[in-house]
């Protein structure tokens, strides 16, 4: 099921201070993909995700369900959220400690009175589907975090909604927990062909579990794309800083050729490989993922994006190690092989390709 908005705005006023927690924000959310919303807090996300809900009411714009329309304050419509066909998993799971597995997952269904048999056969497929069949009878309060969490999550299937939210269901797991149960999610989503719509601020998340990923800043979609697309090829320097781990220097562009763009910097010449327009004498920044910084051995010493500095600090974090080396004035990121014999101090040339580099507009 589609979601479609229109000019979405929603202003608070704490202390008298006026908040566009939502400035005109449209947006089109695919039917059967898993869409997520990501960006710091504050951003705008939940906001906008308890707005598709009908847990707030925005100030203006539109918000149409596939062919109907669930919100519009121009044309005075408003559907309450027990009526819009959604499911819901929060951060917290909202899972009743007095209720067993089988009543918190039947609660739904047996609100919408439906008849005992059903309510009995649709809860055991649910629990079926997320490998918790045998636990009816166990309370709630005596399941694992990620147990409870699925939980949550087939409650909120249960039903049959057309689309499903997710507000930072993972954020309560521990790590290790959380890695395992967002494999679990992305398996479970993609073999129900259902709309999802995913709210968080972890970059790993959204890159995991996404079809689509948009990122949010001060209210509005700053940039949209495939997970890939959104790491490797954004042209946003908020993007670029926000998701994963970048190195920013700031340059000038010297020449513009067919091939390459040759930017002044403090570290030296870069030569990027042209993704997008960059006039002589335009001031940029440069994006250098700390993944694509390769040591060069021996005397390979000169050429294109080459550069010589010092190591100062490297940190063994288990399957690589993570260093920052100095170039002049200049400390960049870099990640080296775990069977490295580099050692902090060390003297050493570095190398990326100009096809790993990106041109950013502030």
């Amino acid at each position: 099921m589609e979601i479609r908005i229109r000019n979405l705005s929603k202003d608070y006023f704490p202390e008298g201070r006026k908040i566009a927690a939502l400035d005109q924000v449209d947006l089109n959310i695919p039917a059967n993909r898993i869409f997520t919303l990501l960006g710091p807090s504050g951003c705008g996300k939940t906001t906008l995700l308890r707005c598709i809900v009908g847990l707030e009411t925005p100030d203006k714009g539109e918000i149409a369900i596939g062919e109907e329309i669930v919100f519009s304050r121009e044309k005075n419509i408003y559907v309450p959220p027990e009526k819009r066909g959604l499911g819901m998993v929060f951060q917290t799971y909202a899972i009743w400690p007095h209720m067993n597995v089988f009543d918190n997952v039947a609660y739904p269904l047996q609100a919408r009175k439906l008849p005992k048999k059903e309510i009995v056969d649709k809860v055991a497929k649910a629990l079926r589907f997320v490998q918790l069949e045998g636990f009816e009878k166990r309370p709630a309060t005596k399941l694992s975090g990620g147990q409870q969490q699925r939980v949550a999550l087939v409650r909120a299937l249960v039903a049959e909604p057309k689309v499903i939210l997710f507000d930072e269901p993972l954020s309560n797991l521990d790590a290790k927990l959380r890695e395992e149960t967002r494999k679990e999610l992305r398996s479970f989503l993609s073999r129900l062909s259902i709309t999802a719509v995913y709210v968080t601020h972890d970059q790993i998340e959204a890159l995991s579990l996404s079809d689509t990923v948009a990122v949010m800043k001060n209210g509005r979609i700053v940039e949209m794309g495939t997970p890939w697309d959104i790491y490797f090829n954004s042209d946003q320097r908020f993007v670029a800083d926000f998701i994963g781990r970048a190195n920013i220097i700031e340059g000038k562009v010297k020449s513009a050729g067919e091939d390459f763009t040759l930017i002044d910097s403090a570290i030296g010449p870069i030569a990027c490989q042209v993704k997008n327009e960059a006039l002589p004498g335009k001031v940029v920044s440069v994006c250098i993922r700390p993944e694509f910084i390769r040591l060069l051995a021996g005397g390979q010493g000169e050429g294109q994006n080459i550069f010589r500095g010092h190591v100062e600090s490297l940190v063994f974090v288990g399957d690589i190690y993570e260093g920052e080396i100095r170039i002049k004035d200049t400390s960049l990121s870099f990640q080296l092989e775990p069977t490295t014999k580099v050692k902090e101090g060390d003297e050493i040339n570095l190398y990326f390709d100009p096809a790993h580099c990106s041109i950013l507009f502030n």
